[in-house]
C-alpha cells in the first residue's frame, strides 16, 4: 500500500509549530520561492527530509519528497542573507518562529542555516504544507551537532 502525502494546515502558532517541526532539514532552492504580491501568496518549493517515516523502523529507508509552503494573507516579506542571483543556492530549513505584533497582524520568520531569513508579515496565520508526487530514497541522513 502507498503511503499517503502529507498534508497539514496551520491556523494558529501551536499548528505551525508542527508544520515547522516536520519541514525540519528541508532544502529550497532560492529560485523555489515565489511572492506573489498581487495574490498575498508566499510559495516555496522544499525537498522535505521524511523524518516520520524514517522513525517507523530501524530498517527504513531515508527519503525525501517535495513538498510545498504556501503562506496566505501575505502583506509584506521581507529576506536576509538570500540573494537573487544565486539561483542555484539551496537553504537549509531550520524553524518557522511567530510573533503575534501589536497590530494584530503575524510576524512568521522562517529561519535556514547560515543566517538566511525569510520575514513574513500576515494578517492571519494561514499556512498549509502539501506533499506533491512520489517520494525518493537518499543516502544520505541529516545530522545534527550536539551542543
Amino acid at each position: 500500500m502507498k503511503p499517503k502525502n502529507l498534508k497539514l494546515i496551520a491556523r494558529t502558532e501551536e499548528d505551525l509549530r508542527v508544520v515547522s517541526a516536520h519541514l525540519q532539514d528541508a532544502i529550497v532552492n532560492v529560485n523555489d520561492i515565489a511572492n506573489l504580491k498581487k495574490n498575498k501568496i508566499l510559495l516555496l518549493q522544499l525537498n522535505r527530509f521524511m523524518w516520520e517515516d524514517v522513525e517507523k523502523g530501524v530498517f527504513r529507508k531515508n527519503k525525501r519528497i517535495r513538498t510545498v509552503l504556501k503562506f496566505e494573507n501575505v502583506i509584506k516579506v521581507y529576506s536576509k542573507n538570500i540573494y537573487q542571483d544565486k539561483k542555484d543556492k539551496f537553504l537549509d530549513f531550520l524553524t518557522i518562529e511567530t510573533n503575534k505584533m501589536t497590530d494584530n497582524n503575524y510576524e512568521m520568520k522562517i529561519l535556514f542555516a547560515g543566517g538566511s531569513i525569510v520575514k513574513i508579515i500576515s494578517e492571519i496565520i494561514e499556512v498549509t504544507l502539501d506533499d506533491q508526487g512520489d517520494a525518493w530514497v537518499t543516502k544520505n541522513k541529516p545530522k545534527h551537532i550536539a551542543i
